[in-house]
């Protein structure tokens, strides 16, 4: 639960960074910057593993990190900060249902644990719903959803895995998600770095690729491998 509560801390900032430094740069193209920034606190730590272990990370990286930005940083371009905030209060949904799924040999989440992820949402709704009813309102809610579905399947399936605890493994998660990002800039027109990042979007940046997307991501995937599946859902709002 530490793990958790750490890395809610730390993206509790995040929301008005992007919205605030970000907003004018290409999605894809602060997606990729932020993935690679995150990779390069792991790479040299990163470990050979067998080709299966590795192309698992891999995949449950492009995800939950490389298609998740993806998804979650176009929102910015329809939503509000009050908006996406509101609408990430449903990722403790995706991740009670995706746990019911991949947890069905290994017992299901109890009804009290239901109740746990309805008061977290009900809750979370109503500390950020004021400012909600502008145009591009349901684009938006499609991407952020997607987006949250993104994330929840990414942690859901790496509290799965059986791995030895290495950060050195941890770096296959941001090799796919980087080629996730890299493959998104190539195929669009409107990302090839015409817009390169000013100073102070830089140092958004370095916060958010060191801190929020390198350290917080760690910390949160550690941290829901050692917590209930209930608690891993409802500790999805924390950072609101």
């Amino acid at each position: 639960m530490p793990q958790l509560l750490a890395a809610s801390l730390i993206w509790s900032f995040s929301f008005g960074i992007i919205q605030q430094e970000l907003a004018t740069l290409p999605p894809a193209q602060v997606a990729l910057l932020r993935l690679l920034l995150a990779a390069l606190l792991f790479l040299p730590l990163l470990r050979l593993r067998p080709g299966a272990l590795a192309g698992r990370l891999m995949a449950i990286g492009a995800v939950q990190y490389g298609l998740m930005y993806l998804l979650y940083l176009a929102a910015y371009r329809h939503l509000q900060v009050l908006e996406i905030i509101l609408f990430t209060v449903f990722t403790p949904v995706w991740v009670r249902l995706l746990e019911g799924f991949f947890g069905r040999q290994r017992g299901q989440l109890r009804r009290r644990q239901w109740w746990s992820v309805a008061a977290a949402v009900a809750g979370a709704a109503i500390v950020a719903s004021p400012g909600v009813g502008r145009p591009g309102l349901g684009l938006g809610f499609v991407l952020v959803q997607g987006a949250n579905l993104c994330f929840a399947a990414g942690q859901v399936a790496y509290r799965h895995l059986r791995l030895p605890r290495e950060a050195g493994l941890y770096a296959w998660l941001y090799v796919g998600s980087v080629l996730v990002a890299l493959v998104a800039c190539l195929s669009d027109p409107a990302t090839h770095f015409a817009t390169w990042p000013d100073q102070g979007q830089w140092l958004a940046l370095l916060y958010l690729g060191l801190i929020s997307s390198g350290l917080a991501f760690f910390l949160w995937n550690q941290g829901a491998r050692r917590v209930k599946a209930g608690t891993l859902a409802v500790a999805n709002n924390l950072k609101i």
